[in-house]
């Protein structure tokens, strides 16, 4: 039942990120967003498996967790024009 409630907040923080996404003035903020939409979608995986009592997708959500890093350096990258 506690898992339930921790969905419910994790649904209402992802819809705040899409309307900060939507709103924000520069592309970082934008960046930013995407990456907490992704992550929050990533922790909804893990809160139906565990409210499933699934172990597939603890695995799913360490391979999406990888390339989700992979996609925040790309997002960096592009959001500082390619400098270091």
């Amino acid at each position: 039942m506690i898992a339930f409630g921790v969905l419910i907040v994790v649904v209402l923080s992802m819809l705040a990120a899409v309307y900060r996404a939507r709103r924000g003035p520069d592309s970082a903020d934008r960046a930013l967003s995407a990456d907490l939409v992704f992550y929050g979608f990533v922790a909804m995986v893990v809160l139906v498996g565990t409210m499933r009592d699934d172990d597939a997708a603890f695995t799913i959500a360490v391979i999406a967790t990888l390339v989700g890093f992979l996609a925040t350096l790309s997002l960096a990258r592009l959001v500082t024009g390619g400098k270091r």
